[in-house]
């Protein structure tokens, strides 16, 4: 039983390290990536969808997006959708295509960037607290119905902090790597 809680809040903790891996290379550091716009979400007839079902998204060079809209109609809805992102892109249209020059960082939208890795760790953080607590509100249940002994209960929690420690490091190496990344000239 303790077992499968722990399976469990670690399974938890590895999906949000892994939504936090996809948000922060959604962030852009020195260089054109595909992954930048990957995830925008376009209105496309009045639903939300992610750009990547709507177009093609290349780096034909180190500071230039092009993007490759499938569907004619969509052009300006996905236009409107990366000039009003957070990224202050302005992309230029060229018929279905188009092209999106990345200004090189200042140092002000450097420091915005690192503000923005910063918060999307401590959520992260977060997340993986309220799973720890998830799962000790179990353990503690199982306590509670006699099915676990306290010296059990005691070596869960034990294991379960460590868990929970492993995954936070994590987070917080993960973010360490996007602002050293950011910060690079």
């Amino acid at each position: 039983m303790i077992d499968d809680i722990l399976r469990d809040a670690e399974q938890r903790m590895r999906k949000t390290i892994d939504l936090l891996r996809s948000e922060l290379s959604g962030i852009r550091a020195g260089r054109a990536s595909p992954s930048l716009l990957e995830h925008l979400e376009v209105n496309y007839y009045g639903t939300p969808m992610p750009l990547n079902q709507l177009a093609a998204i290349t780096a034909p060079e180190p500071r230039m997006l092009v993007v490759q809209v499938w569907d004619s109609s969509a052009v300006s809805a996905v236009e409107k959708a990366i000039r009003q992102s957070e990224l202050g892109l302005n992309p230029s249209v060229e018929g279905q295509t188009l092209r999106i020059l990345l200004p090189p960082l200042t140092e002000e939208r450097r420091r915005q960037l690192v503000k923005l890795v910063h918060q999307h760790v401590e959520e992260a953080k977060v997340a993986i607290r309220n799973v720890r607590r998830d799962a000790l509100a179990d353990i503690k249940k199982l306590l509670k119905e006699k099915q676990i002994s306290e010296d059990d209960e005691r070596r869960a929690e034990q294991r379960l902090q460590d868990l929970t420690n492993r995954y936070i490091a994590e987070a917080e190496k993960l973010g360490k790597q996007k602002e050293h990344d950011i910060l690079e000239v």
